[in-house]
């Protein structure tokens, strides 16, 4: 089993600030964490890399379109 990270370090991976990931899990998380005990959160590398992939577009043209 890999490691898990911290905010601090997921942030770092994904290039936001930790504060962009705190606001990112009270309107919703839309990316993956994981809650250890009361108040620890952790972020697996494997889920985090896949989100990325997920968010990877080869062309502007390829984005959904807004509503």
């Amino acid at each position: 089993m890999q490691k898990l990270l911290t905010t601090e370090e997921a942030a770092q991976i994904l290039g936001v600030s930790e504060q962009f990931l705190e606001r990112d899990r009270w309107a919703g998380a839309k990316i993956p964490f994981i809650k250890v005990g009361s108040r620890a959160v952790r972020y697996d590398p494997t889920v985090l890399q896949a989100y990325l992939t997920s968010r990877t577009h080869g062309s502007v043209s390829a984005l959904p379109q807004a509503a």
